[in-house]
């Protein structure tokens, strides 16, 4: 198959398997990701094949669904490109894309190694903060049964990977443990510019948040 096929086959292979998820790790999530991958590997000159097979099968199989296990979707990255015949060096990228991309706590390094890895990652990470970010935390906070708020759970900047998976903190403490630190985190100089008016977005908001909460707005 060439490249566009391939393309085109992970577009409806990631449609078919991401039908009817409520958690903010929809279809659509996937969509906003590649569009903006699009946009940042043009701005900074990567490997366009690569960042969008990246950006579309970066959520083929989530930690977070999938018991914690890092490996679960680069893993699973590689059997379907295998079975589209993708070429070895191809798939090795694209994988390892996908092995590093996710945050993994506050005091967690989780710099990419390659451009096209970097354009992934900031494409991925704009699309958790400003107001999809927003939406996209209470969507999973519900499905994945966390409290909305909890004045006497503060948040907890975790130091290694494994306490950020165990966490089981209210949705208003992701943004302090992850949404609000990711504008520092933003690897391109295109992220780095789209990332300060959502952050300042989501500030706004959670002032909002907490007047309202203590009846002052």
């Amino acid at each position: 198959m060439n490249q566009q096929s391939i393309v085109d086959a992970a577009v409806g292979h990631i449609q078919d398997a991401s039908k009817g998820d409520s958690s903010g790790h929809d279809w659509w999530h996937i969509y906003r990701v590649w569009r903006m991958a699009i946009r940042l590997a043009a701005a900074e000159q990567a490997d366009l094949y690569v960042v969008q097979l990246a950006a579309l099968l970066h959520d083929i199989a989530d930690w977070k669904f999938h018991d914690g296990d890092l490996t679960a979707g680069p893993r699973a990255a590689e059997a379907w490109l295998k079975s589209q015949q993708a070429d070895p060096v191809t798939i090795e990228h694209v994988c390892q894309i996908i092995a590093q991309l996710s945050y993994k706590g506050a005091g967690v390094a989780t710099d990419m190694s390659t451009l096209e890895g970097r354009v992934v990652q900031d494409a991925d990470r704009l699309d958790a903060i400003g107001a999809m970010g927003i939406a996209r935390a209470f969507a999973y906070g519900g499905h994945d049964r966390r409290l909305l708020y909890d004045p006497d759970d503060p948040p907890e900047l975790h130091a290694s990977a494994q306490a950020y998976r165990n966490s089981r903190g209210a949705t208003i403490n992701h943004f302090h443990e992850k949404l609000l630190l990711l504008k520092d985190r933003m690897q391109t100089a295109t992220g780095r510019a789209l990332a300060q008016q959502r952050h300042a977005y989501m500030e706004g908001y959670l002032g909002q948040f907490h007047a309202e909460w203590e009846g002052e707005r």
